[in-house]
């Protein structure tokens, strides 16, 4: 294989960002342009070390083959972003706990914060999302990948992305509203590379040689789409210099709070569900061998999520300048929403039916399971925390930092975790994991430290609202805001714990995928009373 147009690309590019480096307006934009140059310059020389100048006759690739190059480097890019992701997780809840650890003016509290919720979200769990889009559209439809190398513009470009991305939040170039959006040309690269991700599946959909489009399909095009739209509308700015990072957002006030929360909540919604629903649909039915227990059930939750979740984001607004009316609003889909998730929990874990036993003989199947379990458990608090009587109380507090990381852990990672030890085997042709027993102890390392975690900011975000609303007899409020930080010490500590824990976890995750790739094998199915995990299909 020559690479020789994506090296012709890179170069092109590295000259660019050098040119942009040259002559920006401001030093920050000077500094990106400098990392672009370095990112860019660097994939030139390691494709001028691969490509083969020779002209040689092209490869007939057959229409049936499986395009899965790509997927094994998103496979390995989510190993590898988690493991940072959930680093970065870490050393931000050890700050909070001891605020000595934060070093200007680089890696402080307000700048890592939003480079861990990205890595986390938009690294591990987007080229997660894109590994297993491209994994099963092609099986579901017995197609060939899409576009060509349009898949790789895809990896790579995303890859950029969450360098210029992350690089920027530590650099201290963002929008500076509610989620840090990086700034307005790295959106823009965002956008291109997000349509052609939408090319790439969506085409393979069009050319599919299976009449029928499988479910998972629909909730990965959902995710897709909504997605673009939720990034375009929510990231309209005006730039004021192409040389310069500074941009002005085209909302501001009660509106951009609205367009904030509108994106915030669905790309919880779509993001962070639809697209794992998707994973859940495809992998939980392979891995036990059975089919989705209601296909019907799984069209209703699809078409009852898509509609309902699109409404809910104003329950983040209680009590906030918004009208009451799209308060109210947000609050009664969010609670009408507890029932397309449950019928979409219920139906992940009957597919079990008739193969209950596997919980207890292969540890794949344990984390799959325990991952439908907290998306059910998530989503029945989100409706309940959406209610105003419930919100006055855990708004703003510890308690939203549990459910949101009840659902990303243990939701949201378990999934993929499980989807990860499905792939490597039948990606590298490889009998089965090199150590079943080490997908045994990330299970309960993972569960451990969410349940550490999420109880403890539970009762951290309860004891938070009580003291913020205890008033003594004269109508004064009892604890000053100092005090409640101050009663949160031991919180933030075990919290820590509880993400060390959820850590190591991945870390066994990493090694264990490190040597199946490698061909190693330990020899101990019968250790843990389970057949080796099925070869390539």
């Amino acid at each position: 294989m020559t690479y020789t147009m994506e090296m012709i690309v890179l170069a092109i590019g590295a000259f660019l960002a050098l040119v942009g480096a040259g002559f920006a307006q401001d030093h920050l934009f000077g500094a990106h342009m400098w990392v672009l140059f370095f990112v860019l310059l660097g994939g030139t020389v390691v494709l001028m070390h691969r490509t083969d100048f020779r002209r040689v006759a092209k490869r007939a690739i057959p229409r049936t083959e499986y395009f899965d190059e790509v997927v094994k480097y998103s496979v390995v890019a989510t190993v590898f972003w988690g493991l940072i992701g959930l680093l970065v997780g870490v050393v931000v809840a050890l700050q909070l706990a001891f605020p000595d650890l934060d070093v200007e003016p680089w890696f402080n509290f307000g700048r890592l914060r939003p480079l861990h919720t990205s890595a986390v979200i938009f690294a591990f769990g987007g080229n997660a999302l894109i590994a297993t889009s491209f994994y099963v559209v092609q099986r579901t439809t017995r197609a060939r990948l899409f576009g060509g190398d349009l898949g790789w513009f895809v990896f790579w470009g995303y890859q950029l992305f969450i360098v210029l991305a992350a690089t920027g939040y530590l650099l201290g170039i963002t929008q500076g509203r509610e989620y840090a959006e990086p700034e307005w040309y790295v959106d823009l690269w965002l956008t291109i590379v997000w349509v052609a991700y939408l090319i790439v599946f969506l085409g393979t959909i069009l050319v599919r040689k299976e009449p029928h489009i499988y479910v998972a399909n629909w909730f990965y095009l959902a995710f897709i789409v909504t997605i673009a739209m939720l990034h375009v509308v929510n990231n309209l700015a005006v730039p004021v210099s192409f040389l310069g990072s500074k941009s002005y957002s085209a909302f501001a006030g009660v509106q951009d709070a609205l367009t904030q929360w509108w994106y915030g909540h669905n790309a919880v919604g779509f993001f962070l569900t639809a697209g794992f629903l998707a994973m859940m649909y495809y992998f939980i039915p392979k891995q036990v061998n059975r089919p989705v227990y209601s296909y019907r059930l799984s069209i209703i939750h699809f078409w009852s999520l898509i509609f309902m979740y699109i409404w809910a984001g104003p329950h983040h607004l209680h009590y906030t300048a918004l009208p009451d009316w799209a308060q109210t609003l947000g609050m009664v889909f969010s609670v009408m929403l507890w029932m397309p998730s449950w019928g979409g929990m219920i139906n992940g874990l009957m597919t079990l039916s008739g193969a209950w036993d596997k919980i207890r003989t292969d540890p794949v199947v344990r984390m799959m399971v325990m991952a439908v379990a907290f998306y059910g458990m998530a989503t029945f608090e989100g409706p309940m925390m959406s209610i105003k009587t419930v919100n006055s109380l855990s708004h703003y507090t510890d308690w939203t930092i549990g459910h949101v990381h009840s659902g990303a852990l243990g939701w949201n990672g378990l999934i993929t975790f499980g989807a990860i030890y499905y792939l490597v085997p039948k990606l590298w042709n490889r009998q089965r994991l090199y150590s079943l027993r080490m997908v045994n102890w990330h299970f309960w390392l993972a569960t451990l430290g969410i349940v550490v975690y999420a109880a403890t900011m539970w009762v951290a975000g309860i004891q938070e609202g009580l003291m913020w609303r205890e008033h003594d007899d004269q109508g004064f409020l009892v604890y000053s805001f100092a005090e409640t930080v101050a009663a949160m010490f031991p919180y933030y500590v075990m919290r820590a714990v509880g993400g060390a824990l959820y850590l190591s976890g991945a870390v066994l995750m990493a090694f264990n995928v490190t040597m199946t790739i490698r061909g190693r094998v330990q020899d101990e199915a019968s250790a843990l009373g389970s057949a080796p995990l099925a070869a390539a299909e």
